[in-house]
């Protein structure tokens, strides 16, 4: 029937799954999600795609269902402060959204993504028709402060080395599950100068933290880590900077 909603299931099962992923829709009631994704479409982004620019009206928020986004802010002089850099099972730009003002920050592919742009309109009907839907939009939003919370909070508290450490017991845990321990070799996710910015150091700081973690089993080759132990690693990073 011309001008229905799009059932959830145009979605196939693979990009469903990741979408349960994100925090918003993780324990959202199907049929509640289907109103929310009704006629919503993947689409696939080149690396270095603009998906929004700073300034743009908010009037959507984007799932990543492939792929890596950078979230950041132009500075007066020119340059980027990284706010984020995003992946599989999250999403962006739903404060801005919810607030019918501007997108703060803007955001670009760092590598071929493909993303899953949910519409304004289409949220705010189905929060008019169900009140869960802003309940779950509310968690969605809280879970992002909180992550950038413990963003800043280690910056502040760990030191390089640790910070580096652990970035890369995050990134092996989403490749390998959050009981992987053992020896492990992965591919650093996008390149070592954005790593550098997104953990607050220089690429040449970035670089001597590298060293550093030889010392806990960390061998890096180009784009390529091997960590003898994983769970070795990851107690170093949880270790007071004074230990440095």
């Amino acid at each position: 029937m011309t001008g229905q909603p799009r059932p959830l299931f145009q979605i196939d099962a693979a990009d469903l799954a990741r979408i349960r992923e994100v925090p918003m829709f993780r324990h959202m009631d199907p049929e509640v999600a289907a109103a929310v994704l009704a006629g919503a479409v993947p689409r696939r982004w080149d690396r270095g795609a603009s998906v929004v620019r700073q300034g743009d009206p908010a009037d959507a928020f984007w799932v990543i269902l492939d792929g890596w986004v950078k979230l950041y802010r132009l500075l007066p002089d020119g340059s980027e402060a990284v706010v984020a850099v995003m992946t599989v099972g999250e999403s962006f730009a739903e404060a801005a959204m919810f607030m019918g003002g501007r997108f703060p920050v803007a955001a670009d592919t760092v590598t071929e993504a493909r993303l899953l742009r949910i519409e304004a309109a289409t949220l705010r009907a189905a929060m008019r028709a169900d009140g869960r839907v802003a309940t779950a939009l509310l968690a969605s939003i809280a879970h992002h402060t909180t992550t950038l919370s413990e963003q800043v909070r280690v910056m502040k508290a760990h030191a390089a080395p640790q910070r580096v450490a652990d970035f890369l017991v995050t990134c092996a845990r989403r490749v390998q599950g959050e009981g992987a321990a053992g020896r492990l070799r992965m591919r650093l996710p996008y390149d070592k100068a954005l790593i550098a910015r997104r953990l607050g150091m220089t690429p040449e700081s970035f670089s001597r933290a590298l060293a550093t973690l030889r010392a806990e089993g960390v061998a890096v080759e180009r784009d390529s880590v091997e960590i003898a132990s994983l769970s070795r690693l990851a107690q170093f990073a949880r270790e007071a900077s004074d230990r440095l």
